[in-house]
């Protein structure tokens, strides 16, 4: 069913998605030189969002969310990108201009065009081609991959990957299943050649777009572009259907780990910490549950600031290295998913 059909809602809510084959890899002799991120300064609780309607006590059972941060008026997503990336390079003691790309991964970016990479750049005074990529919340890992790739190759030393978004902008304060879930923020990691044993042990990377209508925003595009009355109708918001996203989110988890542990021939066990995408804590929990991950190596935020999308991973690496769960030589599972559908997960020897 394509988006540019109409379509009943009980059908496509009640509708099962399937999971289609990941792209497999492995990529080696790049490593993270450092990590940083940038949250807004006030956090929205859920107990702020009662004149709303909404159910503090619903919001956390359903989703594990005590809150989240909207970005003010003032700040958009470059702003967030910038802060993070100026983080990231201060702690790596690397100058602007030694970077010589900048990937930014959001689907929420300031203007259709140009890039959010581009204002970025200049923002940091970056002499480097500049490009954003979208996968939704799988963006930040599909950039990181895309970057690991230009590192192994030997065109570039030096790459800033990004996810940054201001997801507050874009969903509908009356869709009470689905505004409590995301909040705004950015995360950033510079990319830098490492030793043989450091990078991607092994990367999965998939796309199934007949998921496309379980989530999708409608408006702004060709198909439906821009007009006086697509702000009033509430086409310009977030849609996501929950139910079937949320089951194929927990299958697609286990599918994906064990093919990167397949393809790395590596326990789980062997892994030292793992990184979901923080989009609700009942879809971590159950990966958690039906894979026997130990909980104690399972970093989690989620209950701080919801569903951050491309943001949400590296944003998450960057807590969990202030609090010392992360060192050289550990091995980390990341893995992202969202709107496409889309996902992405990676075995990484930090």
């Amino acid at each position: 069913m394509s988006l540019g059909q109409e379509s009943t809602p009980n059908r496509v809510a009640d509708r099962a998605v399937g999971l289609k084959p990941s792209r497999v890899g492995s990529l080696t002799g790049v490593q993270i030189v450092a990590v940083g991120s940038s949250v807004p300064a006030q956090p929205i609780r859920n107990e702020d969002l009662a004149n709303l309607g909404y159910d503090a006590d619903w919001i956390l059972q359903r989703t594990g969310i005590l809150e989240r941060r909207h970005a003010p008026a003032s700040i958009a997503t470059s702003d967030l990108a910038v802060e993070a990336a100026v983080q990231c390079l201060s702690r790596a003691e690397v100058p602007p201009e030694e970077v010589d790309l900048v990937i930014v991964g959001t689907y929420t970016p300031d203007y259709l065009l140009p890039s959010t990479a581009c204002l970025v750049q200049d923002r940091l005074g970056v002499t480097a081609p500049a490009m954003d990529l979208q996968a939704a919340c799988a963006s930040f890992v599909y950039a990181l991959v895309t970057g690991i790739h230009f590192v192994a190759g030997g065109c570039h030393k030096r790459v800033l990957v990004i996810g940054a978004d201001c997801n507050s902008r874009v969903v509908d304060p009356k869709d009470v299943q689905t505004y409590p879930l995301f909040g705004d923020a950015a995360g950033a990691v510079l990319l830098a050649p490492g030793s043989r044993d450091q990078g991607l042990l092994a990367y999965a990377l998939g796309a199934d777009g007949s998921g496309a209508d379980l989530l999708y925003r409608k408006i702004g595009g060709t198909r439906y572009p821009f007009g006086p009355e697509a702000s009033q109708n509430g086409s310009f918001y977030l849609k996501m259907e929950g139910r079937p996203v949320f089951k194929w989110a927990v299958r697609l988890q286990s599918q994906t780990i064990a093919e990167v542990l397949r393809v790395a021939r590596v326990g789980l066990e062997e892994i030292d910490l793992f990184v979901f995408h923080q989009a609700n804590m009942r879809i971590i929990q159950s990966a958690v549950e039906s894979l026997r991950i130990d909980p104690g190596k399972v970093f989690n935020n989620v209950d701080r600031y919801g569903n951050t999308s491309s943001a949400s991973i590296p944003l998450a690496l960057d807590e969990a290295i202030q609090q010392g769960r992360i060192k050289r030589g550990d091995l980390l599972l990341l893995s992202g998913f969202g709107a496409g559908l889309a996902w992405g997960t990676v075995l990484l020897r930090w």
